[in-house]
């Protein structure tokens, strides 16, 4: 068994991306794979979100990249039955400024998850929303990178760059790295705009883009500040559900499972 792993970034703020890191690897641990939450966003967000508080965090990503720890001696267990997570506090932001002289400062992270590989199924690392040597570590330590893309306006606006950063690491870092697909979130069907921006994004990208679309929900709004995923914070919510359909989605790309007949009339459903 070797972990899969797959970044979310995209160096927009609020498009979803802390949410969507949590509550795919949660969904994915629900489905009884073994998962690790990789924080590597200096806000933390992703450690809040699981539980954790980042004040009360004394050993984070940020010993493992300045070589002080083992990633395996920080790993926390959350209250989501086989979700795991390396957690982040704000000295992440020093760790850039540390790695500068570092002569394989590209690929630090890599070496760092690379001894917990064998011990999970899937590695879900969120990424800073920024294009930093942080980010770049993460998408050279990779298989592949999932963008979450708002549907809001300005939605494309830096996808380029972004595709233009996946594009040098490919080139000159992680020739392995892949696109794991672009995700449409905070989706209201209700809004002309939304659906434009839906419309522009397929037409743009056709097939890189999920068939799963994670629509706007209070739940998923709410969960972060119960410490919890949307699924463990309430599993019958169209957030949980979208999400582990996002989920199974990936699973299915990954020659790991068929989506269900019941997940495709929820979908179905959601875009009538």
């Amino acid at each position: 068994m070797s972990a899969k792993i797959i970044s979310l970034a995209n160096q927009k703020g609020g498009v979803g991306k802390t949410s969507s890191a949590i509550n795919l690897a949660a969904s994915l641990a629900i489905l009884e794979y073994k998962t690790l939450l990789v924080d590597a966003d200096p806000q933390a967000n992703a450690t809040s979100g699981t539980g954790f508080d980042p004040n009360a965090i004394t050993t984070s990503i940020y010993e493992c990249l300045v070589g002080e720890k083992e990633a395996k001696d920080i790993v926390l267990k959350t209250e989501t039955p086989n979700l795991f997570l390396i957690p982040a506090h704000l000295d992440l932001v020093g760790a850039e400024i540390e790695l500068i002289n570092h002569p394989n400062r590209e690929k630090v992270m890599k070496g760092v998850l690379n001894k917990l590989k064998d011990d999970y199924d899937f590695i879900i690392i969120d990424c800073s929303p920024s294009l930093g040597l942080i980010t770049v570590n993460a998408l050279a330590a990779s298989d592949s990178v999932l963008i979450p893309v708002q549907c809001e306006y300005f939605a494309l606006e830096g996808l380029g760059k972004l595709l233009n950063t996946i594009k040098i690491v490919q080139n000159r870092i992680n020739p392995e790295l892949e696109i794991e697909g672009i995700l449409l979130t905070m989706f209201d069907m209700r809004l002309r705009l939304s659906n434009q921006v839906k419309e522009e994004v397929e037409k743009h990208f056709q097939e890189l883009v999920f068939e799963t679309i994670i629509h706007r929900n209070t739940r998923i709004s709410e969960a972060p500040s119960a410490g919890k995923p949307v699924i463990m914070y309430e599993a019958q919510s169209k957030g949980a559900l979208h999400y582990m359909q996002l989920a199974r989605e990936i699973l299915q790309l990954n020659g790991k499972t068929e989506i269900s007949q019941e997940d495709k009339i929820i979908n179905l459903e959601d875009n009538e």
